[in-house]
């Protein structure tokens, strides 16, 4: 229930505000600490920069008198985080009056280095902007002919379609693993649980039939997997919008850069796709939790329909295509791109069936299988310590090698 139910409605708002908050946090820790620099070379010209970088209460400039070269191996071992040096000007720049380029130099691998880059290009960057249009007006050169060549961005999406495609990476991403962990525990407590506490045996002399017991357990399992699902979404769905929305409209291109909705069919469709995935997940996990003799280790066995289920996720996060017949095909990734595709408007209605009557034909192997395996009274009794080559090995294999011989 804690899994299915409780973490559900409260991780994702808790979990992602503990992460922002904490992402703030560490960031202001981060503003807080100085640059140390060493400048070198800086041309008479431009003292005004160099006034600048020492005025400026996160750079630490040191006036330590030293070669590049021995900056540089005060870099590599920390005692430094970045070298500012000024150079003259490349031959074909060389026709403006005090020009200049600066060489930064900085280990890219640590993370203080990175940001003393940063400060430092970020203030030479609005200096020489400056200083090239107070250039540009002494020569009388209009602002026209100083910018002969620009980039033009224009974002085509709409704040809508903005929203749709974070959804369409996130929601199919946790939509599939939170099924499949909401099946995860019951499943092993239903069966691996139930042979620990040794309530296998009293369970087998009530008077419902074995198929009736097992049917209940499955239903049991897909049901608080469907659960977990639908109720991750949802409490995805509203956080997104109450907490990431806010914090992604920050970085956008205005108030409204991201907004999050969903389509009407999507709905629906998801729901289905939870059931088709919750029943193929219990039936999957059920088989092989079966075999274990304590409920640690189904957990390490039904664990395995989890790993699995991460590659075909994968296969299914493409943004740049729709749900093809090929990924159709293939378990869980279609269900991922499906879902990703209902989010985003797009209803192929032929290949959703596919996709459906896929999973199902998956659901339809593991009962099959599963109604081959609980057939066995021993391994109700916890025989085979757990392994299920060992079982198809004696039990399957055996009994069709005797019918042969009879």
């Amino acid at each position: 229930m804690v899994n299915s139910i409780l973490i559900p409605l409260f991780l994702y708002p808790v979990a992602l505000w503990v992460m922002l908050t904490a992402l703030v946090f560490v960031t202001g820790l981060s503003e807080r600490t100085s640059s140390r620099l060493v400048i070198l070379d800086v041309p008479s010209a431009h003292v005004v920069l160099m006034d600048t970088l020492q005025a400026r209460t996160s750079l630490e400039i040191r006036e330590d008198v030293i070669s590049a070269d021995s900056a540089a191996t005060l870099i590599r071992v920390g005692e430094l985080d970045a070298v500012v040096e000024f150079l003259p000007p490349e031959a074909d720049a060389r026709g403006m009056d005090d020009n200049f380029q600066v060489l930064i130099r900085y280990d890219r691998a640590v993370d203080r280095s990175r940001r003393a880059r940063d400060r430092v290009e970020s203030i030479v960057a609005g200096y020489r902007s400056r200083w090239v249009e107070r250039e540009a007006s002494a020569l009388d050169i209009s602002d026209a002919d100083q910018q002969q060549f620009r980039i033009l961005q224009d974002n085509v999406s709409s704040g809508q379609e903005m929203g749709a495609l974070v959804m369409g990476i996130l929601i199919p991403l946790f939509l599939v693993l939170m099924v499949a962990m909401g099946c995860l525990v019951p499943s092993i407590d239903s069966t691996a649980g139930e042979r620990e506490r040794s309530t296998w045996e009293t369970l087998m002399t009530v008077s419902a039939s074995r198929l009736s017991v097992v049917t209940a357990k499955y239903l049991y399992v897909a049901t608080l997997g469907i659960l977990a699902g639908v109720l991750n979404v949802a409490a995805m769905f509203v956080s997104l919008g109450a907490i990431v929305g806010p914090l992604l409209a920050d970085i956008g291109d205005g108030a409204d850069a991201f907004q999050f909705s969903l389509p009407l069919l999507a709905l629906p469709v998801m729901i289905v796709a939870a059931i088709a995935l919750a029943l193929f997940f219990a039936a999957a996990m059920m088989i092989l939790a079966a075999f274990a003799r304590t409920f640690k280790d189904g957990q390490a066995m039904a664990s395995i329909v989890v790993w699995l289920a991460i590659l075909p996720i994968a296969l299914g996060q493409q943004t740049d295509q729709t749900l093809t017949p090929t990924i159709a095909a293939i378990p869980v990734a279609n269900a991922a791109r499906m879902i990703r595709d209902a989010i985003n408007g797009v209803f192929i209605w032929p290949l959703i069936a596919e996709t459906l009557v896929v999973l199902l034909v998956m659901v339809a192997a593991c009962l099959l299988l599963a109604r081959a395996v609980l057939q066995f009274e021993d391994l109700l009794m916890g025989s085979f310590d757990g392994s299920f080559w060992r079982f198809a090995k004696e039990r399957l294999m055996g009994k069709r090698a005797t019918e042969g011989t009879k």
